[in-house]
């Protein structure tokens, strides 16, 4: 039977501009820096609320994952913004959503009330899209 789940993945077009992205605009933290074979690079970071969940940064590049094909057709979808791969949740999103837009965190939707709480949306510096969250 699963018990957990350890790792997502979001694809990036650059890990070193998702890595200022993710820990210095988001805010979150750093499990795993490491490298990979050539060119190649293990980055996760996880939320300060859920350590055991991490989120690996993945690099689309040519090798032995995609081919370069897949990277064109790839990073042509992740620049559209056809990915929302989660949604972050906090316990005050007006204050978060001015935060993050005062880091320079691209939003698409204000903080706006919805049936579940209220919701903004983002993207990532890929074009990645996120759900900013707050229960009611």
């Amino acid at each position: 039977m699963i018990n957990t789940l350890s790792h997502i993945c979001v694809y990036v077009l650059n890990q070193e501009s998702a890595y200022d992205f993710y820990v210095n605009k988001l805010g979150l933290q750093v499990h795993t820096d490491a490298p990979m074979g050539p060119g190649n690079r293990w980055l996760t970071v996880t939320t300060p609320g859920q350590p055991g969940l991490e989120i690996s940064l993945l690099l689309v590049q040519e090798g032995p994952v995609f081919t370069k094909e897949t990277v064109t057709i790839m990073t042509e979808l992740i620049k559209k913004g056809t990915f929302g791969p989660g949604v972050f949740e906090c316990n005050d999103i007006y204050a978060t959503y001015e935060e993050l837009k005062s880091k320079g965190v691209e939003f698409t939707k204000a903080p706006t009330e919805e049936f579940y709480g209220v919701e903004a949306l983002f993207k990532d510096d890929s074009g990645n899209w996120f759900s900013l969250g707050q229960k009611k």
